[in-house]
């Protein structure tokens, strides 16, 4: 049978799934690990990774069972939510990949600013206090002020690494675009094509 026929479709578009389901597993486990080994105490990222896995995993599912059972409704409401995730994730990879150093720190500081748990978390691993400047006065977990009081800034340390993980996000995230955008065709088509085990003239 060519590729082209109904049960390779059905086959791809489980496959797709699939590879979703184990995504958003794995955006869960490591939640899970970081919260467990002490990398983050930030509950916002924690719940945000989280909630997309969730999210993730349970369109996947509405998509694999839509597959097997060919069943039109869950395929069509599968359809536009991806559709809709395509056109976010593609419109944010594309902002992480145009993004020139002076927007990056920009956006690095707007986040120090508003996000006093995971700016513990920055301070303590990457052993530095402060973003660009750090008041004495004020608390720091990192190991070297607990020491001597004397701490390199955080800005330069975080913006040396920023470039290249927002690079490297842009990139997963329009890997998984076009992934998304496959899906959405296939779906399409898969709902257009008789099942060959069904009634001839039973075509939805």
């Amino acid at each position: 049978m060519v590729c082209g026929g109904f049960a390779c479709s059905r086959s791809c578009l489980c496959a797709l799934n699939l590879l979703y389901t184990l995504v958003s597993l794995l955006l869960i486990g490591i939640a899970a690990w970081g919260i467990g080994f002490g990398l983050i105490s930030s509950l916002r990222v924690v719940g945000v990774v989280i909630a997309v896995g969730i999210f993730l995993f349970l369109i996947a599912l509405v998509g694999l069972i839509g597959a097997v059972k060919h069943h039109q409704v869950l395929l069509f409401f599968y359809m536009i939510i991806l559709l809709l995730v395509f056109i976010i994730q593609f419109s944010v990879s594309c902002a992480c990949l145009a993004l020139n150093q002076e927007q990056q720190g920009q956006l690095l500081e707007v986040g120090w600013n508003n996000t006093a748990s995971a700016r513990n978390d920055i301070q303590r691993n990457l052993n530095c206090c402060g973003f660009r400047s750090f008041n004495p006065n004020d608390t720091c977990l990192a190991s070297c002020f607990k020491n001597s009081h004397h701490c390199s800034p955080c800005a330069p340390i975080i913006e040396e690494y920023a470039g290249e993980v927002l690079r490297f996000v842009g990139g997963i995230g329009l890997f998984f675009s076009f992934t998304e955008i496959l899906g959405v065709w296939l779906t399409y088509r898969y709902r257009n094509q008789k099942d060959p085990r069904a009634n001839p003239s039973a075509f939805l």
